[in-house]
């Protein structure tokens, strides 16, 4: 019968800049990192606040290795309430989108499976109201398609 502590306030931030930094840099924030980004005072404070968290189950760090913090996530997902991207979601989407794309203009000759894996991928930029990064891609595609 053991319900799950919700973060305090401060906690919840430093759970939010820690998820937030994985996503922008694709590894976790060094303690300095979120000393900094969090306007704390010390490294101490920020071992303190991982080491609850740790210890609260909200947080988990892999080995003793550096960079390696991960926020386990809450059986209750968030709810999508609407397509709004954030810049920072944007930028990660486009990016993945173009490694797609240059990974299919790398090949010999783009297998048709690629060409419509990536009209897909288009197609949700328009869908998610990215029509700038959609239009991007467009002229890309149809010389991929005469191609392929």
């Amino acid at each position: 019968m053991s319900e799950a502590v919700l973060p305090t306030k401060k906690q919840r931030e430093l759970l939010s800049f820690i998820e937030k930094f994985i996503v922008e840099h694709g590894y976790s924030p060094s303690y300095r990192e979120i000393m900094t980004g969090l306007d704390y005072n010390s490294v101490a404070t920020v071992a303190l606040h991982v080491k609850n968290l740790i210890a609260r189950g909200q947080l988990r760090k892999r080995d003793r290795s550096a960079r390696s913090l991960e926020v386990v996530q809450s059986a209750e997902k968030p709810k999508v309430v609407s397509n709004q991207v954030t810049p920072n979601e944007e930028r990660w989407l486009v990016d993945k989108v173009e490694h797609f794309f240059r990974q299919a203009e790398q090949s010999v000759e783009p297998s048709q499976a690629q060409v419509d894996e990536l009209y897909i991928l288009v197609g949700a930029l328009k869908v998610l109201s990215l029509e700038g990064a959609a239009e991007s891609f467009t002229s890309r595609l149809i010389r991929m398609k005469k191609t392929a």
